[in-house]
C-alpha cells in the first residue's frame, strides 16, 4: 500500500448488509457481471466482519480493521495506525500516525469525501454525524437512503459530480456507503409490494440493481489516474435462519461477508511521438 497511497485515487465501497452467500451465488451465476469482472478470479473472498452492525463495523474499518480473511491469521492489513506490538502490521501496510485512516490519508494530501447511505451517515443529529464527521466533505440526502428505490444511482451521480469538480492534480479518497441492500429492499423485485416484505430474493435483486450502476462509479474514479478500490460488506443480515431476522446479532450470515480489492486502470496516455 505504500506504493499505492500517493499514486492512486482510493475508493472504499461498503455494500451495507450484503451477505456473503448471496453475493457468491450471484457472482457464480453471472448475475453481477460488472462487479464480477473486477473480482480476482471472478469470485468474492470470504471474510469475517469486524462488527455485526453498521456503526460498530465502520468504526473498525476506518481504524484500518477491514473484514478479516476467514482463516487463522495473523493477516497483514492494508492500513494501520501506528500501534506498538501490532501483529497485523507488515512491510506492505500503509502506517499512519493518526487514529483513523481518513485523517491519515488527509495528511498525505488526499481530499477525503463521504457519500452516505444508511442513517449512521445522514448527518442528522450527533450520532448520525460521527462517521461522516471524519471526512473533509460529506454528502447525504433522503434520495441516498434506505427507503429510496434509486438510492445507488443517485449516490453514483453525486460521486461523478465530486470527481468532476476536483482539480486534476488533487488526489481523492472517496468512501461510499451503499444503502440499497439494507431493509427495506422489497421494491427491487419486479411486481413486489410492501406486503411482500423483504426476502433473500429481494436482497439478491438489490445487489443486481447495484451492479447495473457500479460501472459508472468505477469509471469516474479511474478517470484521472489509476484507482485502488475496496468493495466489501460491513455485515450480513438474517432472513429467518434459525429463527433470526436482521443483524446486530451473532449468526453466521451476519458475520460472514464478501470482500474484494483491485486496481482499476487510469486513462491511457498517448505515447510520445
Amino acid at each position: 500500500m505504500n506504493k499505492i497511497v500517493g499514486s492512486h485515487d482510493l475508493l472504499l465501497v461498503t455494500l451495507d448488509t450484503l451477505r456473503y452467500d448471496v453475493a457468491a451465488e450471484l457472482a457464480a451465476a453471472g448475475r453481477i457481471p460488472n462487479l464480477a469482472r473486477h473480482l480476482p478470479g471472478g469470485r468474492w473472498e470470504r471474510r469475517h466482519a469486524p462488527g455485526s452492525f453498521t456503526y460498530a463495523s465502520h468504526q473498525a474499518i476506518f481504524a484500518g480493521f477491514l473484514p478479516t480473511p476467514a482463516s487463522q491469521g495473523p493477516h497483514p492489513r492494508l492500513f494501520a495506525a501506528r500501534f506498538a506490538g501490532s501483529e497485523s502490521t507488515a512491510d506492505g501496510t500503509f502506517v499512519h500516525d493518526s487514529p483513523d485512516l481518513v485523517s491519515g490519508l488527509a495528511a498525505e494530501g488526499y481530499r477525503t469525501v463521504c457519500v452516505g447511505g444508511v442513517g449512521f451517515f445522514n448527518g442528522q443529529g450527533p450520532l448520525g454525524s460521527v462517521l461522516p464527521g471524519l471526512f473533509q466533505e460529506s454528502h447525504w440526502e433522503p434520495g441516498f437512503g434506505v427507503t429510496s428505490p434509486t438510492s445507488f444511482a443517485s449516490q453514483v451521480t453525486r460521486a461523478e459530480e465530486i470527481v468532476a469538480g476536483l482539480p486534476p492534480e488533487q488526489r481523492l479518497f472517496l468512501f461510499l456507503n451503499v444503502s440499497a441492500l439494507h431493509q427495506p429492499n422489497w421494491f427491487h423485485l419486479p411486481d413486489a409490494t410492501r406486503e411482500s416484505g423483504d426476502t433473500r430474493d429481494s436482497h439478491a435483486a438489490a445487489l443486481e440493481y447495484v451492479d447495473r450502476h457500479i460501472g459508472r462509479l468505477l469509471t469516474a474514479m479511474s478517470s484521472r489516474r489509476p484507482c485502488f478500490a475496496i468493495v466489501c460488506s460491513d455485515h450480513g443480515t438474517a432472513y429467518g435462519e434459525d429463527g433470526f431476522s436482521g443483524h446486530r446479532l451473532g449468526h453466521e450470515v451476519v458475520w460472514t461477508v464478501p470482500y474484494a480489492h483491485f486496481v482499476v486502470d487510469g486513462p491511457r496516455r498517448e505515447a510520445a511521438a
